[in-house]
């Protein structure tokens, strides 16, 4: 931590000099932004984002943070990044201390509402704190079945196409069922991943 300090205040004071050319550029731009891994996780420190007078890309000036925080433009790209790096994931081989929280798992008929969003926001921040203190965490995440109100969402779109479960007979209901479920469970883990939930995808599970 005192190195990437030390190398983000030398940067700073090169900063303030105008680079004049776009190699020299590169250069500032890079020592602006320092990745550094602590116990298999990533943390990325910008300082700010080198403008023109005009806050378009180019020549440096004066440091600046953007006016407005676009995440589109930052999340998705990062998310992947922690993903492919392997972040998430849990050692069962590793001597460190475990850290489980089984993610309790919303039912398959429907979409997250705010509820969801603040009880995974907290598991998100316990699973990353004790990460971060190296231990082997593991947050299981997944989605249940639903059972009966599975069955009655299923059987309401098959009514709008008049068509019944009983024509369809049992494999075919279930087939039925299962095409939801990939259907609206997919949906589940796009707005997990859209939240930034650091999951151990691998191991998710549904409960059907």
């Amino acid at each position: 931590m005192a190195n990437l300090v030390e190398d983000a205040l030398q940067a700073t004071r090169q900063s303030r000099t105008k680079p004049d050319d776009k190699q020299e550029q590169t250069r500032h731009r890079a020592l602006m932004t320092k990745a550094f891994s602590y116990d298999d996780c990533r943390v990325i420190l910008i300082l700010y984002r080198p403008t023109t007078s005009d806050n378009s890309s180019g020549t440096m000036t004066e440091p600046t943070l953007a006016k407005t925080y676009d995440p589109k433009s930052i999340e998705a790209n990062w998310y992947e990044t922690w993903l492919d790096s392997g972040h998430f994931a849990c050692a069962p081989v590793s001597t460190a201390t475990p850290y489980t929280i089984m993610m309790p798992p919303p039912n398959v008929t429907g979409s997250l509402h705010m509820g969801h969003a603040l009880t995974f926001t907290l598991q998100d921040l316990l699973i990353r704190y004790h990460r971060m203190a190296g231990r082997d965490v593991l947050w299981q995440p997944g989605t249940d079945h639903a059972g009966i109100a599975t069955q009655m969402v299923v059987e309401r779109q098959l009514t709008e196409k008049n068509i019944s479960r009983r024509d369809l007979g049992r494999d075919g209901f279930i087939e039925k069922i299962w095409e939801w479920k990939a259907e609206s469970g997919g949906m589940i883990h796009k707005q997990l991943r859209r939240l930034g939930a650091s999951a151990d995808w691998q191991r998710e599970r549904f409960t059907m």
